[in-house]
């Protein structure tokens, strides 16, 4: 039996199997989605501090949502780009994989109660327009924001705490590329049942308690939109939710899949294509959702490149980056 002695255990993530050509291919995938997200997310927090025209709730809220992206991957994607890179399993320590296991589950859980608070929010906008900015202001803002981390931070202490008390006497091999809480359990030869009830019901609190507010909001949303008489009105009000109803169906739908059922254990046989969801392809879709389809956020970008053209005006070296911007301008200008 290995017993629960954090200077001892050690975890084998196997990762992704198949030739080394395979595994260089998936490098280079999982690198560039990493870069593109990390460049993208920042460019949103960096463009919302930058201009006043994107100083309202909505922003700050979706600036703390690109953090949360940022923080996810790289969570999960540097260890993972370091195994495809290495011809042995990947390593971790005891206290990695729970630091892991920790922040990929708390940091998932603000990022749901922050998409709740941003349905509250476009609910306000649209059917409360007038009383808007008292309903969600500055303050409101800010306390749901630093209670969403507190939460998200306090709620998984305990779950983690819990699931490395068990010991380990089968294996300590993962067959997955993170420390995921599924197969952990699996690795177990404590009886876990009692455990993966808990644990499912915690999961029913966070998925369904953000998603309910969500829910409520979108059925007012669409009804107070199906009112609007102009077809204009109603574009430009449904554009103001429509990012957010797309990201709360990628995020909420993959979640919902993986982690409320009673047998967290079952995960084993599809949990890394659904973790490859939650961890990579969300929060890579997140940039492309929320700026192409958001015309605020387009102006934004647009009248920043504009302006840096005009500064670099007239001198060689920027005489390229002008082109390329150009370029840029027409494809924001495209969507």
């Amino acid at each position: 039996m290995v017993g629960n002695h954090s200077g001892v255990i050690r975890f084998y993530l196997e990762g992704f199997p198949g030739s080394p050509e395979f595994r260089h291919i998936l490098f280079v995938i999982f690198f560039f989605s990493f870069f593109v997200t990390l460049i993208g997310n920042m460019v949103i927090i960096v463009t919302i501090c930058a201009d006043h025209r994107l100083h309202s709730p909505m922003y700050f809220f979706l600036g703390h949502l690109s953090l949360l992206d940022i923080l996810i991957t790289s969570t999960i994607i540097p260890p993972m780009l370091g195994e495809l890179l290495m011809s042995e399993m990947l390593t971790m320590s005891f206290s990695a994989c729970v630091t892991q296991l920790f922040l990929y589950l708390s940091l998932g859980t603000i990022e749901f109660v922050l998409l709740g608070a941003m349905a509250v929010d476009r609910y306000a906008a649209v059917c409360n327009p007038l009383r808007y900015t008292i309903i969600i202001n500055s303050q409101v803002c800010l306390w749901v924001v630093i209670l969403a981390w507190l939460f998200g931070f306090l709620f998984e202490i305990w779950p983690v705490y819990a699931t490395f008390q068990l010991s380990f006497c089968r294996s300590t091999l993962v067959n997955h590329f993170l420390c995921e809480r599924g197969l952990l359990l699996k690795l177990s030869c404590d009886d876990t049942i009692f455990l993966e009830f808990i644990l499912f019901l915690l999961a029913i609190v966070i998925l369904l308690g953000a998603l309910l507010p969500t829910i409520i909001s979108c059925t007012y949303i669409i009804s107070a939109i199906l009112k609007i008489p102009s077809a204009s009105g109603r574009k430009k009000a449904f554009s103001t939710c429509a990012s957010h109803f797309i990201v709360v169906m990628i995020g909420y739908g993959t979640c919902l899949f993986f982690y409320v059922k009673p047998k967290q254990t079952q995960a084993a046989e599809y949990n890394q294509v659904v973790s490859l969801m939650i961890s990579v392809v969300t929060p890579f879709l997140t940039p492309f959702i929320f700026t192409l389809r958001n015309d605020k956020v387009k102006e934004v970008l647009r009248d920043g490149m504009q302006c840096y053209c005009h500064l670099f005006k007239g001198k060689p070296f920027p005489r390229y980056v002008s082109v390329t911007t150009v370029y840029i301008l027409d494809f924001f200008e495209y969507f």
